[in-house]
């Protein structure tokens, strides 16, 4: 089965939606599934050198409606966590659609010709514009995503084989949005910055053992099995801000083949490993949304589109 086009390296632009939809309009929401790919070969196939890509992501209750006799068996509404000092909220969400680019404008185009084609009563309940920041680099100044795997790994991290037979080129992916108090965390030094993610600013090298921090967002989020090998997601992170309404903040997207990882690691972040010991970055970033999706193959779409 081919994967949606998840596991390909970030791009300098993208636009997240995640949309509701009303639960009469089943037929509706199958002719939108069956145009995705047509309508994103239309606006992109005179800019092929701009990558243009949209993967498509359907959550629990409607899940229910278009496949209600087999469901991925780790698609669940997301999981809310109450937190030491933050909470990671459960947001709605019906359908998710992730539009990259290196051209923003191409990703507006796409995502205003999807919006034609919602059913009457849907409505966008989250909508962000992500770009690429300098080298690389989120709000806070730091290299984000050094710790995804390469791309010759990437689709083993992202794409679901064996394990889940009848959804092998499938994904499972959650999504966050995060707001930065950046005016608290300039007033940190650079070396504590530092320590509360877990590595050096300048050089983006991961600080040693002796001197990361355990509540660091490194130490945190570097978890491993039972053989002590590690577990990854594919992070498509990107930053995003309005001046005008000071938001500054990360749009935190992971893709994963198991969703237990990207929860074990969001559970260690909130709840803290041990217990309390929570993701110093927490004091600096609050998450406002959270929503679990499921990325089927491009086969398994196409019957969702025409059972």
């Amino acid at each position: 089965m081919k994967p949606q086009e998840i596991a390909t390296p970030l791009t300098g632009a993208a636009i997240f939606l995640v949309v509701t939809v009303p639960a009469d309009h089943t037929n509706a929401i199958r002719s939108l599934l069956g145009e995705v790919d047509s309508l994103t070969k239309a606006v992109g196939f005179r800019y092929p050198e701009a990558r243009l890509s949209c993967v498509v992501g359907i959550g629990s209750l409607l899940w229910d409606q278009l496949s209600p006799s087999e469901r991925p068996a780790h698609l669940h509404p997301f999981t809310p966590l109450h937190g030491v000092v933050r909470d990671a909220p459960s947001t709605p969400g019906d359908l998710f659609f992730h539009l990259r680019s290196q051209e923003l404008g191409l990703c507006f185009e796409l995502a205003r010709l999807l919006k034609d084609r919602l059913p009457t009563g849907s409505v966008i309940v989250d909508e962000v514009q992500g770009f690429k920041y300098l080298d690389q680099r989120d709000l806070l100044g730091f290299v984000d995503g050094t710790e995804n795997p390469d791309q010759s790994e990437a689709a083993q991290v992202a794409i679901i084989g064996e394990a889940e037979p009848a959804f092998v080129g499938g994904s499972y992916v959650i999504v966050q949005k995060y707001l930065h108090d950046l005016s608290a965390w300039e007033a940190l030094t650079t070396e504590d910055q530092e320590r509360a993610v877990g590595r050096r600013k300048l050089e983006n090298v991961e600080l040693d053992d002796a001197t990361k921090p355990i509540n660091s967002h490194v130490a945190l989020n570097n978890i491993r099995d039972a053989n002590d090998a590690e577990l990854a997601i594919y992070r498509l992170n990107m930053p995003f801000g309005s001046l005008h309404d000071h938001h500054y903040g990360t749009y935190f997207i992971g893709y994963a083949s198991d969703v237990r990882i990207t929860e074990r690691m969001l559970t260690n972040m909130f709840l803290g490993d041990p217990p309390g010991n929570y993701d110093r970055l927490l004091d600096f970033s609050t998450a406002i949304t959270g929503t679990l999706f499921f990325c089927p193959s491009l086969e398994l779409l196409e019957q969702l589109a025409d059972p």
